[in-house]
């Protein structure tokens, strides 16, 4: 398996990244399949910050990857199913392109709805779908790792498009999961407490509020689930093999 790449130090190496980027993008787009661009540049797009990377984040539904892949196996480049439950790779040389079509939890499965609602921009000289911000904050709710966390992009994207979001599509997504979308809230109220009057709606603070307040008036469970590996497959693996609790991910530890 290939290591990661390095991240760019040098405009040389942003200059191929660049290109690379282009080439990448026109022969998707001649590959036929519906994508999205997501990742550093969806994070660009939706709020400004700018990250140098070796890697394009495509998200696709998961009919399309393969052909994506053979199309580019085609003309040379080097082709890796990585796992087939969320997740392709293409390379050339240093450069990767991530082919992503669910999530590694197995929860954000992509289909045709997000493509529907992905807006439309430009990137490196190519029009391009961009992942569409609430699609975006409903995959990066999920990392909660020990190595990564992703509340702090998660922040900045409410910050700068809470007030355009589609507050209830997104709660529709993450409804079996709102105890983090309520988390998510409570780390930006504490992050930004000058702004989220203007980027939270009430209405879903206090929907989620009441959601945890009623948490207490119900039976005890049964079964005892620990829900801790959705979001770190890693640190919570001794609760199910040593501590008998029930995973309720699909992906086993």
């Amino acid at each position: 398996m290939r290591s990661e790449p390095t991240p760019i130090t040098t405009e040389e190496e942003k200059e191929k990244a660049h290109a690379f980027y282009r080439e990448a993008l026109e022969l998707l787009h001649e590959s036929g399949a519906d994508f999205m661009l997501g990742g550093a540049f969806a994070m660009f797009h939706y709020t400004g910050i700018y990250r140098d990377t070796k890697d394009l984040d495509v998200f696709l539904k998961p009919c399309d990857y393969p052909r994506v892949m053979k199309f580019f196996a085609e003309r040379g480049y080097e082709t890796v199913l990585y796992d087939v439950r969320w997740l392709a790779k293409i390379y050339k040389g240093a450069f990767f392109i991530d082919l992503i079509f669910d999530t590694v939890n197995n929860i954000c499965l992509v289909d045709d709805s997000w493509l529907q609602h992905a807006p439309v921009g430009e990137f490196c000289g190519v029009e391009v779908k961009f992942l569409p911000a609430e699609e975006l904050i409903w995959c990066k709710s999920y990392v909660w790792n020990r190595e990564r966390f992703d509340g702090a992009d998660i922040n900045h994207v409410l910050l700068h498009q809470g007030r355009h979001l589609d507050w209830k599509r997104l709660l529709r997504r993450m409804d079996p999961h709102w105890h983090l979308l309520l988390a998510e809230i409570l780390l930006f109220q504490f992050v930004y407490p000058a702004d989220y009057h203007e980027a939270i709606p009430k209405w879903l603070f206090d929907e989620l509020m009441n959601r945890a307040r009623e948490q207490y008036e119900l039976p005890p469970q049964v079964e005892k689930v620990c829900r801790g590996p959705i979001i770190d497959n890693t640190q919570y693996s001794v609760d199910v093999r040593e501590w008998n609790y029930k995973s309720s991910t699909i992906k086993t530890v």
